[in-house]
């Protein structure tokens, strides 16, 4: 059985040490919100599969090469001969501010459609214990949307938990697109991520979070950055503070955070211990450079314990 399944689209990423317009040097690896939650999960053990779509070219191939050393599943997801790998630039523009510059339009990506949820869900055996989806995936264009649509579709009819991370990009549609868009599929939603400002997208409500809880999802963790984040169910509210750890780069710390509020969850774990975890690997992520690089194993979700500047012999 697949513990997680997601899908979405994973670009080749270049980062600088300075200013794009000056030149210089990049270091080359990918970045995409849902493979980089596949492969949080997989590095903590879990069986995680990624659909997704690459070009027949040398990003694409780092893409895959990534994924499979890093344990990902790639059984669904496919190679377009037709359609570049997209790419995204990230400049260290000014202290630890970072700039980020999209190349994705037409990408192999944005190609990703409902055929290749189907072939999935189709495959012999049980359907995957968690199905997570993302607002980046379904703000590609009309056939990506379809394609979530599906996922959360079979998904629900086969009993697998589904998670939604708001994920808002503003560079790729507006609050109300995204409303229009995610907030049909609220009713077979199960648990929802958000940030204080995303939640907006999902309803109107003065009170959003009570708002979707009433309308049928079971937990709602909202994550306020610097200060922690916050698990709202029916049955109660849990608060944990982030981790105080140096910051080295912020990108990527939220698809952190869910990896480990997953993972938590398929371990069977409580709310405070789901919560606990999430800001744990959010914490590894915000200490280190990259999308996914410094994200834990399990037996290292302890490191944070020590004493800053300590040494684990």
């Amino acid at each position: 059985m697949t513990d997680l399944l997601t899908l979405g689209e994973t670009m080749a990423a270049f980062r600088t040490t300075g200013p794009l317009r000056l030149g210089g040097t990049a270091g080359i690896s990918v970045a995409g919100s849902e493979s980089t939650v596949a492969i949080g999960l997989a590095r903590l053990g879990h069986r995680a599969a990624w659909i997704g779509v690459t070009g027949a070219d040398e990003p694409g191939e780092l893409i895959r090469r990534t994924l499979r050393a890093e344990g990902v599943d790639l059984t669904w997801s496919r190679v377009d001969p037709t359609a570049p790998t997209g790419l995204i630039l990230f400049e260290n523009r000014v202290a630890d501010i970072n700039r980020v510059t999209y190349h994705r339009a037409g990408s192999a990506g944005s190609r990703l459609r409902p055929a290749d949820v189907t072939r999935a869900f189709d495959a012999p055996g049980p359907p995957p214990r968690l199905l997570h989806v993302t607002g980046i995936t379904c703000a590609l264009g009309v056939e990506p949307y379809q394609a979530v649509v599906e996922a959360v579709r079979r998904a629900h009819a086969a009993g697998s938990t589904i998670c939604l991370d708001v994920n808002h990009r503003q560079r790729l549609w507006s609050v109300a697109e995204a409303a229009a868009a995610l907030r049909p599929l609220l009713p077979s939603i199960d648990l929802v991520v958000a940030s204080d400002d995303e939640l907006a997208v999902l309803t109107d409500a003065t009170d959003p979070v009570t708002a979707l809880l009433s309308a049928g999802v079971t937990e709602v963790v909202v994550k306020h950055g610097a200060g922690g984040a916050t698990s709202h169910r029916a049955t109660g509210t849990v608060h944990r503070p982030a981790r105080t750890v140096p910051v080295v780069d912020t990108v990527g710390a939220g698809d952190a955070f869910v990896a480990g509020l997953l993972s938590a969850w398929l371990d069977g774990a409580d709310a405070p211990a789901r919560l606990d975890r999430a800001v744990t690997t959010g914490a590894f992520a915000v200490a280190t450079r990259g999308d996914w690089e410094g994200l834990p194993d399990r037996a290292e979700l302890t490191l944070l314990d020590n004493e800053p500047g300590g040494t684990v012999r």
